[in-house]
């Protein structure tokens, strides 16, 4: 049995609100933490920060019968740039509290800190230092945390032989910058103008 057209049309409608809802949660975490002054940048990464594209996806049946839709996007990639890493629990308190305060709002944003993937960033270099903790506290006691060197520096989570893809940076579409104080919003990227 084929799959029907306004099933399509559907599905591609709820992915390219999907990547909207990251964009509009990366302005609402960018806006928090651009107040915090160790801060020197935040830019969007991945596939929230592209444009979409049409491909097979990963889940029936759309897949089985090789219907293409919108590109799935199932995280929101960030990139901060910070002086020290001293406040790495107050970024993860920032980036809770405003995702939280946003979905309290009824601004229609259910996006998890757990969605959340943020890299961080030396300054000048583009150096990377690790990630940020999703965790509460650290370390916490899970698995995640027996890694060796994770919790070294408090809640950046390291992952056992990670090395990020040489490209990571390319594309990356500014939030914030602190030199300047400029301020970008990722709700503002284009959008696919047809669903088909």
């Amino acid at each position: 049995m084929s799959i029907r057209r306004a099933e399509i049309e559907r599905q591609n409608a709820f992915l390219i609100n999907r990547q909207l809802h990251f964009r509009l949660a990366a302005d609402v975490v960018a806006e928090a933490w651009c107040r915090l002054p160790e801060v020197s940048a935040i830019a969007l990464i991945g596939s929230v920060a592209k444009p979409l594209w049409k491909e097979v996806p990963r889940f029936q049946p759309f897949r089985r019968q090789g219907v293409e839709l919108w590109h799935e996007c199932t995280d929101l990639d960030l990139a901060v740039w910070l002086d020290h890493q001293e406040c790495l629990g107050q970024l993860r308190r920032a980036r809770d509290l405003a995702l939280r305060r946003a979905y309290e709002s009824g601004t229609g944003i259910s996006v998890a800190n757990h969605e959340v993937d943020t890299f961080l960033f030396e300054p000048g270099s583009d150096r990377y230092l690790g990630r940020l903790c999703a965790f509460t506290q650290c370390p916490k006691g899970k698995r995640d945390c027996e890694t060796p060197g994770c919790g070294a520096i408090p809640f950046n989570k390291v992952f056992e032989a990670f090395q990020p893809m040489p490209d990571l940076l390319a594309g990356a579409v500014p939030l914030y910058e602190r030199a300047s104080g400029a301020v970008w919003r990722a709700a503002d990227l284009p959008a696919p103008e047809a669903l088909l």
